[in-house]
């Protein structure tokens, strides 16, 4: 159970302002590539313009950070967004423009609980098999999707397939969880490292290694019992860590010991993510060198608070 997990997809940073986003994660020492904005006629015969969601992907080889922000009703783009065009025909066009505005909805109504980490997804090799032992546990899902996503290579952008799935709650729209979105991604061949760029950063990142979820103590078990449902085996405790899907969740009680001076905006909640580094000294160096505010964890590693990341607070770990 949980053998096909294979660490984290990626994670989802909301985000009011996608110029902010952009400006802060650069001071942070990441390799931030213009957004993409999808652009297209609302109604057959009209006119193409911005509209839904402008998203941009801190790379690493295997996994990604993903920045979010809704695009307004002026349809105003951040200054370095790059307009994608989506072809639709017109019969087809209704249901898209629907599904986007679901999208809208999900990220709009994830703001309005806090800027910062809403979005967690998995990665798997069969993303098949995982909806079909998601659904023998009892596991409420919205079933395998397959999407076009804008990959960065070197010689242009190039839209790949992909193919996810969402978990549901009962009680809340579909792919909700109490904690925001949850999810598994299947990587497709195209998607080697090699071909992705950017994956170089000046705080010499390397890779998304973790993601952080706090909660309530007494949701503690249950979140437990679910996240066991989804991911496999976990190692328990007021930390728990499931270590195949390299997610940890943490009692409230707990969270001082692991990220002092962390306050989550609401619970349950994604209160930050890890990252290795090549050589931990030269990040903090880099860190510090732009007036980045930096903090120590319960285990001694370096952190940014969420005060100044936006809402998510995140550990730098050294590499291996």
């Amino acid at each position: 159970m949980g053998d096909d997990v294979n660490g984290l997809h990626h994670v989802g940073h909301i985000v009011r302002d996608m110029n902010e986003a952009m400006d802060r994660y650069r001071r942070l020492g990441f390799t931030v590539p213009a957004p993409a904005c999808p652009v297209l006629p609302r109604v057959a015969g009209g006119p193409a313009e911005p509209f839904g969601v402008v998203n941009t992907h801190v790379y690493f080889p295997g996994n990604f950070i993903e920045l979010v922000a809704v695009i307004d009703d002026t349809g105003r783009m951040p200054g370095e967004a790059r307009p994608i065009p989506l072809r639709v025909p017109d019969d087809k066009l209704p249901g898209l423009t629907a599904a986007i505005r679901a999208t809208v909805a999900n990220i709009t109504s994830f703001l309005q609980r806090f800027q910062g980490l809403h979005i967690v997804i998995a990665d798997t090799p069969d993303i098949d098999g995982v909806a079909a032992r998601l659904t023998a546990a009892g596991v409420g899902h919205g079933g395998v999707h397959a999407v076009q996503r804008p990959v960065e290579t070197s010689t242009g952008i190039r839209m790949d397939p992909a193919r996810y799935l969402e978990i549901s709650t009962p009680g809340l729209p579909a792919g909700r969880a109490p904690e925001g979105r949850i999810g598994f991604a299947q990587n497709t061949p195209a998607e080697a490292p090699q071909d992705q760029q950017h994956t170089g950063h000046p705080n010499g990142a390397t890779g998304l290694v973790e993601c952080v979820l706090c909660v309530a103590d007494p949701a503690l078990p249950e979140l437990e019992r679910r996240y066991g449902a989804y991911f496999g085996r976990a190692r328990g405790g007021r930390v728990t860590r499931f270590d195949r899907a390299n997610v940890t969740v943490v009692a409230a009680s707990a969270l001082a010991g692991l990220l002092p001076g962390e306050h989550p905006a609401a619970l349950p909640a994604f209160v930050g993510y890890t990252v290795s580094v090549r050589d931990i000294a030269a990040t903090e160096r880099l860190l510090r060198g732009n007036d980045v505010p930096v903090a120590r964890t319960g285990r001694g590693e370096l952190f940014v608070p969420a005060d100044a990341a936006l809402g998510a607070a995140i550990i730098f770990r050294q590499d291996g």
